[in-house]
């Protein structure tokens, strides 16, 4: 599988950060990675790490060894600076930040994704590890269709319309056909999510339609309901173009995937490795305590 990694920064990325300690562990300072996660304000982020903290000590670890407080010194102006605080991190502890972000963030969303596939690589096969990208996906796909409609109630879509503005986007994305229409073509069950059914490419594709969408109307300040409708549409339309231009297969034509429940019962039968070992148990402090 190949490495994915983190949206970055500039030229730096998640890995690109990664420091090494005294003890020859390696860490991540909170305030570095901190806009690597979507969040501008120190005290939200520091929530995040809070509670993370507390999943810690849950699973069985030992907080100290993950969470380190430190101080960082930061350029006031005029060649000025004053510490803040700051906590130096394991790569656990970043895992356990992205799990207890705010979800509604696209950079928390990826760095789940991300972390997910990571926690287990050396545990599992390469089957497992697609088949938990897919799963961080499809609950993506689902906070992203509520952020959706949240956008489109505001943007004047009345509740019994819900059904026509979901409809265009998958229109434009889909060469005219509607939610039913693809599961007719696909030979889905009508009983059944589509989205339960779709692959991660197809997952990624609706993603980007619907996150585009919800920032369309927010930006362009949509307040009538066929404007919303037709914009969700157009979007829908822009994002087919753009896998047409660059080659891929048309989203009606891939084939429905294995249903997600089937998915995450197989998941489910591989134990998570939240009970750290050796070195990854240690995390800040390394080997040092073998000494």
């Amino acid at each position: 599988m190949a490495k994915k990694d983190l949206v970055s920064i500039g030229s730096k990325s998640f890995e690109d950060l990664r420091k090494i300690n005294e003890h020859g562990a390696e860490y991540w300072s909170a305030r570095e990675i901190q806009p690597l996660l979507g969040y501008t304000q120190w005290r939200r982020f520091e929530d995040a790490i809070k509670r993370a903290l507390t999943s810690c000590k849950q699973s069985g670890n030992t907080p100290k060894n993950h969470f380190a407080g430190s101080g960082k010194m930061v350029d006031l102006g005029s060649g000025s600076v004053r510490e803040v605080p700051d906590y130096n991190l394991s790569r656990f502890a970043c895992y356990l930040i992205a799990q207890n972000g705010d979800p509604r963030k696209p950079e928390i969303a990826n760095a789940q994704k991300y972390f997910a596939v990571q926690a287990r690589r050396q545990e599992i096969s390469d089957a497992i590890a697609a088949d938990i990208e897919r799963l961080e996906l499809r609950k993506q796909t689902a906070e992203e269709f509520k952020a959706l409609s949240g956008a489109a109630r505001d943007a004047g879509v009345h509740d019994r319309m819900f059904g026509v503005f979901h409809d265009a986007g998958y229109k434009g994305m889909y060469g005219g056909l509607g939610r039913d229409a693809i599961k007719k073509h696909k030979k889905i069950p009508e009983k059944e999510n589509l989205m339960d059914r779709m692959d991660t490419t197809e997952l990624a594709a609706n993603q980007f339609r619907m996150t585009q969408t919800r920032d369309k109307l927010t930006r362009e300040r949509v307040k009538d309901q066929p404007t919303a409708i037709k914009t969700h549409e157009n979007v829908g339309k822009e994002v087919r173009d753009a896998i047409k231009r660059i080659g891929g297969i048309m989203p009606e034509e891939l084939p429905p995937a294995e249903h997600i429940k089937l998915v995450e019962k197989r998941i489910k039968r591989v134990s998570p490795k939240l009970e750290l070992e050796d070195k990854d148990a240690k995390g800040l402090i390394g080997r040092s305590e073998e000494k």
